[in-house]
């Protein structure tokens, strides 16, 4: 049995990498096999996450804790979980339990391909839903010039909110706490209430 390699990654030097690591490691990842980065998943270049696949030998294990963490999109899960494979390693996602390729299933390369394909269905519709939420959000007058990095996030959320998303889900796509997300909530609610009276 090889070594337990983990990745952890968020998109900006604002964001916190601590849960994505405590879960590694309670998933048996030591410290010393922690590949960390911050930056945006959009890059193809990811440096540790290449360093990572660099130094897997036959038998290890890379755990993520979720595929959105390794992934730009379905081609690019493909061609990284190609990479380890052709390492002699194994990859496996804590949240989505579909990847998962540590077994000899037959079925694994099938459900790979379709959950990773329908991960991105989901997250180009979040995209579409997000989007539309903003500008929705402008045409009630809720954007005026270019907004801080602060209130893009708090625009995100709302247009999220809006948008009927789950607080939970919101969470995990804006990469924000849980209570960041409800003070936004919280904070927008009380202002519609004051400019209704």
């Amino acid at each position: 049995m090889g070594d337990i390699l983990g990745y952890a990654r968020v998109s900006t030097d604002g964001q916190n990498l601590d849960r994505q690591i405590d879960a590694l490691i309670a998933a048996g990842v030591s410290r010393k096999h922690l590949y960390c980065e911050k930056m945006t998943g959009t890059k193809a270049d990811r440096p540790e996450l290449n360093r990572l696949i660099n130094d897997l030998e036959i038998n290890d294990t890379v755990i993520i804790a979720d595929l959105t963490r390794i992934s730009r999109s379905t081609k690019d899960l493909l061609e990284i979980v190609d990479k380890i494979k052709n390492k002699g390693a194994y990859i496996k996602s804590l949240k989505d339990t579909w990847l998962d390729t540590t077994s000899s299933n037959p079925y694994n390369d099938f459900l790979l391909t379709v959950m990773s394909g329908l991960s991105q269905l989901e997250r180009d519709l979040i995209s579409q839903r997000t989007k539309e939420g903003l500008v929705s959000a402008k045409a009630r007058g809720r954007n005026g010039g270019r907004p801080s990095k602060q209130n893009e996030k708090a625009e995100m959320v709302m247009a999220l909110y809006d948008s009927g998303m789950k607080i939970a889900d919101i969470v995990r796509n804006t990469e924000l706490s849980r209570s960041t997300v409800n003070r936004i909530i919280k904070n927008h609610s009380s202002k519609v209430e004051i400019a209704a009276v």
